[in-house]
């Protein structure tokens, strides 16, 4: 699978700090890689390995806030992978991108992370597919939510940070298989508006870590009680995040 230049469009991220090609009808990235970036605790000249990094959305966001990092991907789609190293380039950041799958992970990524962050499909399978290929695999689970978890145990540092985005009904399923290896999980909600059960949740967990689990306060991302017209209507806070690369540190702090 590829993508013809016609068939990409060019979009911003983080009010312009980043632009990416996307394809116009395969999957598109919007919030939740940003979300994801945003949480991920990293420091500049850590490494950062990025499972399922499509065109790269969330480590180039990750990137573009904090300086010097080292940056990896993993990617299943070839056609994806070439435009996360595309966009990594036209952003002036350096990412290595691999080209595989959670179950063979590829060599050059048998290594250390200090951090390892994943945005899993989340769309249980069923129903009516994307009649894009390219968009199904990207949107539905194909590989259960715990191959995710103990790939990224395998990658991680002794001491390093999994942080993953993903729906809020996988969480039983994510906390069952952090086990021994994964510990100091905080979970923090994401609620379209307030009064609103969250359908997405970010968790943190910790190689080694001992720390007892903390459920977070939701973080709202839409004020009012309904969408209007056009606008975001983003809260202050997310808009901070969204648009303007703030961290989600305080959250989780």
């Amino acid at each position: 699978m590829t993508f013809a230049g016609g068939d990409l469009s060019q979009d911003a991220f983080l009010c312009g700090r980043l632009v990416l090609w996307q394809p116009l009808q395969g999957y598109r990235a919007a919030t939740d890689p940003v979300l994801l970036a945003a949480a991920c605790p990293a420091e500049p000249g850590q490494s950062v390995l990025d499972l399922g990094c499509g065109a790269g959305a969330a480590a180039l966001c990750l990137g573009a806030r904090v300086p010097g990092l080292v940056l990896a991907g993993l990617e299943l789609q070839a056609g994806y992978a070439d435009l996360a190293r595309r966009n990594a380039t036209a952003n002036g950041q350096a990412m290595q991108v691999e080209e595989g799958d959670l179950s063979h992970m590829p060599r050059p990524l048998r290594v250390d992370f200090d951090h390892v962050i994943a945005n899993p499909p989340y769309y249980p399978k069923g129903g009516t597919p994307s009649p894009r290929k390219a968009r199904a695999t990207a949107m539905q689970v194909e590989t259960p939510l715990a191959d995710w978890v103990q790939a990224a145990a395998r990658r991680l540092r002794p001491g390093g940070w999994l942080t993953m985005i993903f729906g809020a009904d996988g969480l039983p399923e994510v906390l069952g298989t952090l086990g021994s290896r994964l510990g100091s999980a905080t979970v923090l909600p994401l609620a379209a508006r307030q009064g609103r059960a969250a359908s997405r949740v970010i968790l943190r967990a910790r190689k080694g870590g001992r720390a007892p689990f903390r459920l977070l306060a939701p973080f709202v991302i839409h004020n009012g009680a309904a969408h209007d017209g056009d606008r975001e209507s983003y809260t202050p806070r997310a808009n901070e995040v969204l648009r303007h690369a703030a961290p989600l540190s305080a959250e989780f702090d």
